[in-house]
């Protein structure tokens, strides 16, 4: 699709030689500098004109000299688009053999990307999105487009608060939402709040994402791991003033914490004066078993809650949020910019995604329709690769696969996917420090629906391969 682009054209750094020789060479250094991409679509020559304070037929000229030249093409219509950028030596001199070619394509398909942490992007609820922004833009508040509060829109805090209590269960007034840029922003403010109250040891599930344990190391915290068995979080084995967990789906392991844990974590923290940070990144994705509740609701004074659009809708959106404890709130505050983070309109539409019942319906379909993605996957890889096991498929996007002992190391395994082009998630660089078990995270959200069973063939090719000489 050719773009149509505003120009800003140097014309008083161009050489003597009067204004069309100007306006050619202005060009020549846009397209060469790359500020001009190929496919580009340039403004009329009337437009063009106008905007430089020059007659038409001076514009008219250059343009035809840069056809000639190979920089411009015109097409039907009467537009003008960039055809080459050439490689930059001398932009203010036409290339002494014509433009350079474009680059070349790449033959044959894409890397088969099967890494977990997003959802299938082609699937975000657009007509709904496209709804809610002319709403909030022909009916909602006159300052929508104005800076948001610190700690976000007040009415997408209440439109939080009321979600969360009847979806999540969780014990949320306005007054205690805090919307923040995604779960990475919202856990960076978090560990500077637990820092300041002098909870300066922060344990972190072992394994968990690396770059959550890079974020709370920087904002001042010593990160301690936490062991993870069978059941979910070791509450036995905390000996820190704060944890960070994921109790509806372990991060990387896939197991929720069983029940007596649950109550053995909020015991824990009411003891020892401690803060548990629950990050509920994908708890609306479950498939197999009941809604499972969130930890925040047995204390909201001692379980800070976070929660992202991230898995639901698309990370790009940058929009998450915490339900912060009362005692917490005043060290948190303090960290707050003068502004939110996230735009005014988008947090009035997710507000009124969520008031109007579109956000439920969304996820409804989106259950449906990954429940159906991970049987296809397990069914597939079982007949392919009935050695690989697959676990902590009961909810959310990604698949852990495991192995026999006797089978590829993960590195191997995972070298050969590149190889292939499949793009996966290893289980390695999860872990403290010493590894507790290789795998490899498998993420079955993330692919569009037309592309999907070519992926999935090529990771059951790759298991089957890897695994036939057992």
């Amino acid at each position: 699709m050719d773009l149509l682009l505003d120009l800003d054209l140097d014309l008083a750094a161009a050489p003597a030689g009067g204004r069309r020789r100007a306006i050619e060479a202005a060009l020549r250094a846009a397209i060469g500098a790359r500020r001009l991409p190929s496919g580009a679509r340039l403004p009329s020559t009337r437009t063009l004109a106008a905007d430089l304070g020059v007659a038409r037929g001076t514009v008219v000229d250059a343009y035809d000299q840069l056809v000639a030249e190979g920089w411009l093409a015109a097409r039907r219509g009467g537009r003008t688009v960039v055809v080459a950028t050439p490689p930059l030596s001398s932009p203010s001199s036409p290339p002494a053999a014509g433009p350079a070619a474009p680059p070349p394509r790449i033959a044959g398909p894409g890397p088969l990307d099967l890494r977990a942490g997003a959802p299938d992007l082609s699937a975000f609820p657009t007509a709904a999105w496209v709804a809610s922004v002319r709403s909030v833009l022909t009916r909602g508040p006159a300052d929508a487009l104005d800076y948001a509060p610190p700690r976000g829109r007040p009415e997408l805090r209440s439109a939080l608060a009321a979600y969360l209590a009847r979806a999540r269960g969780v014990a949320a007034a306005p007054d205690r939402v805090v919307v923040c840029a995604g779960i990475d922003h919202g856990l960076e403010l978090v560990a500077r709040a637990l820092v300041a109250t002098g909870r300066h040891r922060v344990a972190m599930e072992d394994p968990c994402l690396p770059f959550h344990r890079t974020l709370v190391a920087g904002a001042g915290a010593e990160v301690v791991p936490a062991r993870v068995d069978g059941e979910g979080l070791d509450v036995d084995s905390l000996a820190a003033p704060a944890v960070v967990a994921t109790p509806a789906r372990q991060c990387m392991l896939g197991m929720a914490l069983a029940p007596p844990r649950r109550s053995a974590l909020v015991a824990w923290a009411r003891r020892t004066d401690a803060v548990v940070v629950e990050d509920d990144y994908d708890g609306e994705l479950r498939y197999d078993r009941q809604p499972i509740g969130a930890v925040q609701a047995l204390d909201a004074d001692r379980v800070l809650y976070a929660g992202t659009l991230s898995k639901s809708l698309a990370p790009g959106l940058r929009l998450g949020w915490l339900v912060v404890p009362a005692p917490l709130a005043p060290a948190l505050d303090a960290h707050l910019g003068p502004h939110s983070p996230v735009s005014s309109l988008d947090q009035l539409v997710v507000a009124d995604l969520l008031s109007t019942g579109a956000y439920d319906r969304h996820l409804r379909r989106a259950r449906t329709a990954y429940r159906r993605r991970r049987d296809d996957f397990v069914s597939l890889l079982a007949t392919r690769a009935p050695d690989a096991r697959v676990e902590g498929v009961a909810a959310g996007l990604h698949a852990l696969v495991r192995w026999p002992a006797a089978g590829p190391t993960e590195g191997d395994l995972v070298a050969e996917a590149i190889r292939r082009g499949i793009a996966l998630t290893p289980l390695g660089p999860h872990w403290h420090a010493t590894p507790g078990g290789e795998g490899v995270v498998v993420g079955y959200g993330r692919p569009p629906a037309h592309d999907l069973q070519r992926r999935y063939e090529a990771f059951a090719g790759l298991m089957a391969d890897a695994l036939s000489r057992l």
